[in-house]
């Protein structure tokens, strides 16, 4: 580390005598495993470190920025060029010593083999996203890494631009970069990125700070959907939660603002005991998303869910019903303006950690199961006035009511009929199929023999199998007993199944 160290200090880059960065020996995937430990203690308000946002690779200041330019690569995707390149450089390269202590690759499901996707992942979450993601990576490289070879005005190394080089760079640029503000886009942060990831215990918080007015200002937190706005809260700089492995839009090449701040502060906002690892937090991420984008899991990760996907619903419906039945069941529940959870082409319901479902889920079920002179009441009184007619039986179906605090607890408990409970028994039967003819105990047999040293994939799939499988155990309880506060989830959603946010 003491090059590193060195290389921080030419840059600008000031770490606090108060942290001791410590490198280790990691697991079969990476040759360091670096953590940040306080040497004494730390206090609330204490600044530990500052960054000038020049000394951050970006898009901007890589000498790839021409590059990029003319090959009009936006998004994550220039920054991936942008890294490359500068590995390319070797010791030319300005970020050389920081580069130096980078893993080759983050051990991300994307880089697994895909007989490990299908031996390892099968029935979870990501089994499906994953196998999507490494066809469309591959694509990438094809339609936009690979033509970079045969630009006149560059010399590239092909050695550094191949399409295992290009997904090993995607691995760190998704666990690895920061949004660092608009002008900068996102960039890979030294120092940042060498701070943990702990569930709910962030010790540090980074900031923006003028060098012209020294007043504070919040330079963004990660990865937001598109359309959020920085709404001015105290929020932490997270790293990049980018789920797409696709080119992301064109680079905006606007001029740099006047006010921009030049560089970003790392302030202590836990007290922290000396000689205790520092954390930062990547977000409230279940083991899904952790494990997606940064390779890793946490045992009892409160912020686990299971998504149950709507085809398993309609399959059960056609096991009792007629497809007729189903169609016009199904119709209705979306004139009342009901939905699942929707990614890309795909829609499901969420079964959080509690094993409580969304609302939305139980709703369909009931209507799947009303007796056929209900539902026909409750069909023709939506086809004249477009809204349930006001009987005690029908009126619960309007999503007003779950939006409703006085009239929402009523509501759901008597959509839990007796059917509907049996419906999430066979719901949960037929979800838990889909991990193979091993049983949960064999999973958590399998689990304690394994070491997230010797055998890190298997150790995070086993995690993330179990937590999984635990949830639709809850799901049972919670269907057997009827109990519980349901979750709401009434209104759009369009967000990637693993983002847990």
């Amino acid at each position: 580390m003491r090059g590193f160290n060195r290389w921080m200090k030419h840059h600008g880059i000031e770490c606090s005598d108060a942290l001791l960065l410590s490198a280790e020996n990691g697991d079969s995937s990476r040759s360091l495993s670096i953590s940040v430990k306080a040497l004494c203690d730390l206090k609330v308000g204490d600044i530990v470190a500052t960054i000038p946002k020049q000394s951050c690779l970006t898009v901007r200041t890589s000498a790839a920025s021409s590059l990029v330019e003319e090959a009009q690569l936006g998004g994550n995707l220039g920054l991936v060029v942008a890294l490359m390149y500068e590995k390319s450089l070797g010791p030319q390269s300005k970020w050389f010593q920081y580069l130096q202590i980078l893993p080759p690759f983050e051990p991300i499901p994307l880089l697994w083999s895909l007989s490990e996707i299908d031996s390892l992942l099968t029935g979870t979450e990501l089994h499906k996203i994953v196998k999507e993601d490494k066809a469309l990576v591959y694509q990438d490289w094809k339609e936009c890494i690979k033509p970079l070879l045969d630009l006149d005005s560059f010399q590239l190394n092909p050695e550094f631009f191949t399409a295992d080089e290009y997904i090993a760079a995607k691995s760190l640029v998704a666990s690895r970069s920061f949004q660092v503000d608009e002008y900068h886009g996102s960039g890979m942060v030294p120092l940042a990125d060498l701070f943990n990831h702990k569930t709910a215990a962030e010790d540090v918080h980074f900031t923006s700070v003028s060098s012209s007015s020294e007043s504070d200002t919040e330079s963004g937190n990660g990865k937001r959907d598109a359309d959020d706005e920085n709404d001015g809260d105290d929020e932490p700089i997270s790293p990049q939660l980018e789920t797409e492995f696709s080119g992301g839009s064109d680079l905006e090449l606007s001029p740099n603002s006047g006010n921009e701040s030049t560089y970003l502060e790392m302030i202590i906002v836990r007290d922290v005991k000396a000689g205790t690892e520092v954390f930062n937090t990547y977000g409230s991420l279940g083991n899904a998303a952790l494990l997606h984008r940064y390779g890793f899991t946490e045992p009892d990760n409160p912020f686990d869910i299971l998504n149950l996907d709507l085809d398993i619903v309609e399959q059960w419906s056609l096991s009792l019903f007629s497809c007729r039945h189903s169609r016009k069941r199904m119709s209705v529940w979306r004139r009342l303006e009901y939905s699942g959870c929707v990614s890309e082409d795909s829609e499901y319901f969420e079964i959080s950690y509690d094993g409580e479902p969304q609302v939305e889920l139980l709703v369909l079920l009931y209507i799947m199961l009303l007796p056929d002179e209900e539902f026909h009441e409750l069909d023709l009184a939506l086809s004249a006035t477009g809204k349930v007619k006001e009987t005690p039986s029908l009126r619960l179906l309007g999503k007003e009511r779950f939006l409703s605090a006085e009239d929402s607890e009523a509501s759901k408990k008597l959509l839990l009929t007796r059917g509907v409970r049996q419906a999430l028994l066979s719901l949960a039967d037929a979800r838990e199929s889909l991990y193979g003819p091993n049983s949960l105990d064999d999973d958590i047999k399998s689990f304690t023999e394994s070491s997230h040293i010797t055998d890190p994939k298997l150790y995070h799939s086993l995690t993330l199998r179990i937590s999984e499988r635990r949830i639709i155990e809850r799901l049972r309880s919670f269907a057997s007993s009827g109990a519980g506060i349901l979750r709401t989830a009434v209104g759009t959603r369009k967000r990637r199944r693993v983002e847990g946010t």
